[in-house]
């Protein structure tokens, strides 16, 4: 039986339209009205997925990436766990005063977080230090921290949910690399027994010195790649319940779709429960009978009957009936009586309320809409306050510290990173009388899905898309019929074309300005200028992940932090783009979707694995890739220009047109944008950029000149914007749009994400969305025209010596022999990019502190200490 909102659609959906305001730019009076991201003259956050913000609690503010909540018994506090990529610490709240009470620092953690029964102690994760921290509680205090070592600590299994006795003597501790459970005494502090999820051998991390350069740190990248020994068939063990009546307990598989059940008595496991993809928190009621488990990939809780171990119920919490997967609920609560069930669904930022008195006859009473990116949620032991961590916060604003000018490492790397600027919030929602929250919670769930993108129907009428060669609806008419996607790296708008005025630019943060990158500026002023165009990734990680499938799995949300901030041990490898099956998408990436729609796709060093050498063909871990990909195309190599990769794809071009037909969906990557830094006898960056910039203007070139033109349209974005500043968001990006059917010389101010492209291709190829967030993405209508046009482009030379290398008193040469370049976002962000800086303004030259996310807005009402 499922149970969704479908009841609620009509009346909450005729609401959507009021969800975003206009307003000018903030560079230039002349532009048109616009929606920009951020706050709103109506108090909702527009964020820069086109997705607004409407949170109805107080706001307390927290750290970075708070990722768990635990209540103490007396009702009174919450500790909340934050796992971010900065600082990782517990911080203790009081619930009635909304003040912190306390931080306590914790070198690493990873979810896990349970108080004792009694209240005495609290326990958490300790990630790669292979440990779990206990500490006593005293007044909203933790004091005499206590460590217990679960294995050594060159071995890798990473500690994350954990439960505790009725006695408050024994831990269980689900190590989510290991697939191994620990079962600790915390009385004598030691292990006393493990019981195996997988195939378990023992997984030492390896060890290898330190580079001396980047290229040694190429081979070191590789090497621990290959190192990984992680299987297509390990559990990854994400939380722990206990069941002290039947002895048992149960551990959700994240990446197996199950539950597996633990006998205690023999220390076995007994069975495997099914659930949906991504199986994360559980609950268990009070009579043992029914566990609640929220399965992220999916947007829905399995209701487990224990008994049986079958699927008592299926909850679906959907804003639109039958919705692609994006939800990702990830936490769940009971209300006090257990006849509400809370869950957290952390990428629609809401929490939906079920009604579960009667098993078996659960109904949905609505949304609660809250901040960005909900983790946890508790209920107060009363029942009346709903207590919700909001991993990202409440708003996109400047950073107040930016990188320090003029120092050869930046103050604050950490807290000014993009990937450490989630400041999230602990937010407080009253929850009223049984009777009087059913009414509340109407107009709850109206704000809910006034917060979701106007959907394009709504948007664009059939007289306005009149002759608009894309059409509104998959698989309807078009004169286009083949797209090819281009992937870059890493720049933000106003770094690339800060300086064009016929956008929104700000010319002061243009580092590569048209000399650079003329066929960057020719090919925006030939076609259509994007300048209200953002990613909705953070870093490559997760940046891979939403260009292809539109979503990133909580899986990589809640890993990359760790990859990229945390990651001394070498024990958190890079998550996406094909390695781990577990990061895969329930909606799959682009090549699924076009594969089960019958539309030809190949990848030019999309998801592939290079061979050792450019002599060496590339290989792909992704089956829907294999037979469909380049084996000659070089991937992420900065060793490799990107005019001799522009040239592969032009040769096979070539042979297309020989052959009569080419794939109806290319994908494309260049992406030397990201450059090396200040790496001695590596190109500069502007050597770099520069390159970058030629041969995507010879790939566009060859393209208008071919037979396929006519039917083509050319897509470039970026995977992320993490390296650079951008003064109206930190995830504004470069973007385009180029084919005979785009505006030519026109500027489309209309705010569009990646999604947006995704949603424009899947509707030439007749493709069916991946996620939610293409789905409801504004499709690229204002970027085309009903007549084509088909001038062939011609390729500019930029006005740079592309041969310029980096000398040994280049600034920051010296820490550039420090960082690895062989993978994306290996190196420091902030160094990287204020060596770009002062490699193209001079070594004088000072850097403007860029504007960038600091996810945190405290509420009114909200006065807690955030120091």
């Amino acid at each position: 039986m499922k149970t969704s909102f479908a009841g609620l659609a009509g009346l909450c959906l005729l609401l959507l339209s009021g969800c975003s305001t206009s307003t000018t730019s903030p560079s230039n009076a002349s532009v048109p009205a616009v929606d920009w991201p951020g706050a709103k003259s109506d108090g909702s956050v527009l964020l820069p997925n086109m997705w607004s913000l409407r949170p109805v609690g107080a706001q307390i503010p927290l750290g970075d990436f708070p990722v768990n909540i635990a209540m103490h018994p007396n009702g009174r506090h919450a500790a909340v766990l934050h796992s971010g990529h900065g600082k990782h610490e517990v911080v203790v709240v009081d619930i009635q005063t909304r003040a912190v009470v306390s931080h306590t620092l914790v070198n690493e953690t990873f979810y896990g977080l349970a108080f004792s029964a009694d209240g005495r102690r609290l326990v958490c994760s300790g990630a790669s230090d292979e440990a779990i921290h206990s500490f006593a509680y005293a007044d909203g205090k933790l004091l005499d921290a206590r460590t217990v070592l679960l294995r050594p600590v060159k071995e890798r299994g990473i500690p994350a949910g954990l439960t505790l006795s009725r006695d408050g003597k024994t831990a269980y501790v689900a190590n989510v690399w290991s697939h191994d459970i620990s079962i600790v005494d915390l009385v004598a502090g030691k292990v006393i027994d493990m019981i195996a999820l997988g195939t378990n051998a023992v997984r030492v991390m390896p060890n290898l010195s330190p580079a001396k350069d980047s290229d040694e740190a190429s081979i070191t990248k590789r090497a621990e790649a290959i190192l990984d020994d992680t299987r297509s068939d390990d559990p990854f063990p994400y939380a722990c319940v206990l069941d002290p009546v039947k002895q048992r307990l149960y551990v959700s598989l994240w990446a197996q779709s199950a539950v597996a059940v633990i006998d205690l008595k023999t220390k076995r496991v007994i069975a495997h429960w099914a659930t949906e993809e991504h199986p994360n928190e559980m609950i268990l009621d009070q009579a043992g009978r029914r566990l609640f488990v929220a399965n992220a990939n999916r947007n829905s809780v399995t209701v487990l009957d224990t008994t049986t171990g079958r699927a008592k119920e299926t909850l679906v919490a959907e804003l639109r009936p039958n919705s692609p997967p994006g939800n990702t609920p990830n936490s769940l609560a009971l209300s006090p009586d257990e006849k509400l069930l809370f869950v957290a669904n952390a990428n629609i930022n809401t929490v939906a309320v079920f009604d579960v008195e009667t098993a078996g006859r659960s109904r949905s009473l609505g949304f609660i809409p809250v901040g960005w990116y909900p983790t946890s949620v508790r209920v107060s032991a009363d029942g009346r306050k709903l207590i919700v961590a909001n991993g990202k916060g409440l708003i996109s604003k400047a950073n107040p510290n930016g990188p320090t000018p003029g120092m050869k490492k930046p103050a604050g790397s950490v807290t000014e990173y993009i990937g450490g600027l989630f400041q999230g919030t602990l937010e407080i929602v009253e929850l009223p009388r049984r009777s009087v929250l059913e009414k509340q919670m109407k107009d709850y769930t109206t704000l809910a899905y006034s917060c979701m993108p106007v959907e394009a129907e709504k948007k664009f009428s059939p007289a306005k898309l009149a002759g608009n060669p894309i059409p509104l609806r998959a698989g309807g008419p078009t004169p286009i019929k083949y797209c090819i996607y281009v992937i870059k790296e890493n720049r933000t708008y106003d770094q690339i074309l800060g300086d064009m005025k016929e956008g929104a630019g700000d010319p002061k943060l243009c580092l590569f300005p048209e000399a650079i990158t003329p066929n960057h500026h020719q090919l925006a002023r030939d076609f259509v200028l994007l300048d209200n165009f953002y990613v909705e990734s953070e870093v490559s990680a997760d940046g891979h992940e939403w260009t292809m499938g539109a979503y990133a799995t909580d899986f990589v949300e809640k890993s990359w932090p760790l990859s990229y901030g945390h990651n001394a041990t070498k024990k958190y490898p890079y998550p996406a783009e094909g390695k781990f099956p577990i990061a895969t998408p329930a909606g799959g990436y682009l090549w699924d979707v076009a594969k089960a729609a019958g539309v030809t796709y190949r990848s030019y060093g999309e998801f592939v694995v290079d061979g050792k050498t450019a002599q060496d063909p590339a290989t792909t871990r992704i089956s829907a890739l294999k037979g469909n990909f380049d084996p000659w195309f070089r991937g992420f190599d900065m060793d490799y220009p990107d005019v001799k990769r522009a040239a592969r794809f032009v040769a096979e071009l070539k042979r297309f047109e020989q052959e009569g037909e080419m794939p109806r969906l290319q994908i494309v990557r260049l992406p030397n944008d990201h450059t090396s830094g200040a790496t001695v006898g590596k190109p500069t960056p502007r050597a770099y950029v520069a390159d970058n910039d030629l041969a995507l203007g010879q790939l566009v070139e060859a393209v208008s000149r071919s037979k396929f033109w006519p039917q083509t349209v050319i897509f470039v974005v970026e995977d992320d914007a993490q390296n650079g500043s951008d003064h109206i968001d930190a995830h504004r990006t470069i973007a385009y749009a180029i084919g005979p059917y785009i505006r030519r010389g026109s500027v489309d101010s209309t705010m569009y994400s990646t999604s947006s492209m995704l949603r424009t291709m899947e509707l030439i190829l007749g493709l069916r969305p991946m996620s939610q967030f293409d789905a409801a993405a504004t499709p690229m209508f204002n970027s085309f025209q009903a007549t084509p046009d088909l001038r062939p482009y011609v390729a500019r030379q930029p006005v740079v010596d592309m041969e310029e290398k980096n000398s040994k008193t280049a600034w920051g040469a010296d820490e550039a022999k420090k960082m690895n370049f062989a993978k994306e976002d290996a190196a420091d962000d902030l160094l990287l990019n204020e060596m770009i800086w002062r490699s193209v303004r001079g070594s004088d030259s000072p850097m403007p502190a860029p504007k960038r996310a600091a996810f945190v807005f405290a509420h009114a009402g909200g006065d807690g200490d955030d120091d």
